[in-house]
């Protein structure tokens, strides 16, 4: 089943009533709106005076239910989760935990080979040569001791949104459409985390990400083949609109988009969201030694790495 992203941009209370979220307004001429609970994955706080009762949010989490916040510009600041999002978890984390050096080097190293094949194939459909990202792919070792990656990352930003912007540079403090792609990359990381969870997993011990700040590691290693996937949403995004310096009601809606947009792994295509349980399960599984391989999307819609 598909869950689905709610966002909150205006005044309202958000409370529960029989195994629903509810929507009460100020104006008492709107009528209440109720959804489901156990149909919402992921949760989007962005109005000054929303207020959320302490009752709904834990039927949110007990659900597994993502809630973002967001601060005074608009942007995701918070992000929360279940702590006990999986009957095995105890299992899990302990597999996790006492995962071999080697073991964490060659699940990077599928993660990064999945990246670059993912980001080459949306330069080859924007018609740039890959032939140098076809021979880095094919080059990563075991941790990715010459950090191919780097190299294939300043040639695909190089090249991507040359078209709206020369000398485009990627970065979290550069100019647009770096906030578009923040916006984009804070919601996925926001599906993987909690699809990390829900497979037992604990998203603060990363195969590779081990900054001490960082309670995200784990999510913010298994996002990266899934970055293309934004890239080219936001690809797409931008001729749409006169004006993307700002994150405009419009351009929210737009970026919403990203649970479900069409993945394939191993030729089988699914919403994203959907698409990321797969990934995940398949990484608590490599842990846990019953298989090798991580289950990663290919975004030509090639069989998987």
């Amino acid at each position: 089943m598909i869950k689905r992203t709610l966002y909150f941009g205006n005044d309202a209370y958000l409370h529960t009533s029989n195994k629903q979220l509810v929507v009460s307004f100020a104006d008492k001429q709107k009528d209440e709106v109720k959804i489901p609970i156990e149909d919402i994955g992921v949760v989007i706080l962005d109005a000054f005076r929303l207020t959320i009762s302490q009752n709904l949010i834990t039927r949110l989490l007990d659900n597994n239910v993502a809630l973002i916040t967001c601060d005074d510009k608009h942007h995701p600041q918070g992000l929360m989760l279940n702590l006990s999002g999986n009957t095995l978890q105890q299992e899990r984390f302990r597999s996790q935990i006492d995962a071999s050096l080697p073991l964490k080097k060659n699940l990077w190293q599928q993660t990064i080979k999945a990246k670059i094949h993912n980001q080459a194939s949306l330069l080859a459909m924007q018609g740039f040569a890959i032939e140098n990202m076809k021979y880095w792919e094919n080059s990563v070792n075991s941790g990715d001791p010459e950090n191919y990656e780097a190299r294939a990352a300043a040639y695909y930003w190089a090249n991507l949104f040359n078209d709206y912007q020369d000398g485009f540079v990627r970065g979290r403090f550069e100019v647009e459409p770096n906030n578009l792609l923040n916006y984009g990359y804070a919601i996925l990381r926001a599906i993987v985390a909690r699809n990390l969870v829900a497979s037992g997993l604990l998203p603060t011990f990363g195969i590779h990400h081990h900054n001490r700040y960082n309670a995200y590691a784990l999510a913010d290693d298994i996002m990266e083949p899934y970055r293309p996937y934004v890239d080219h949403l936001v690809l797409n995004m931008i001729p749409k609109f006169d004006k993307i310096d700002e994150l405009s009601p419009e351009i929210k809606k737009e970026l919403l988009q990203i649970p479900v947009l069409d993945i394939s792994i191993e030729d089988r295509s699914s919403p994203l969201m959907v698409g990321m349980q797969q990934t995940t399960a398949s990484l608590a599984a490599c842990f846990a030694g019953e298989i090798r391989k991580i289950k990663y999307p290919c975004f030509d819609g090639s069989k998987s790495l």
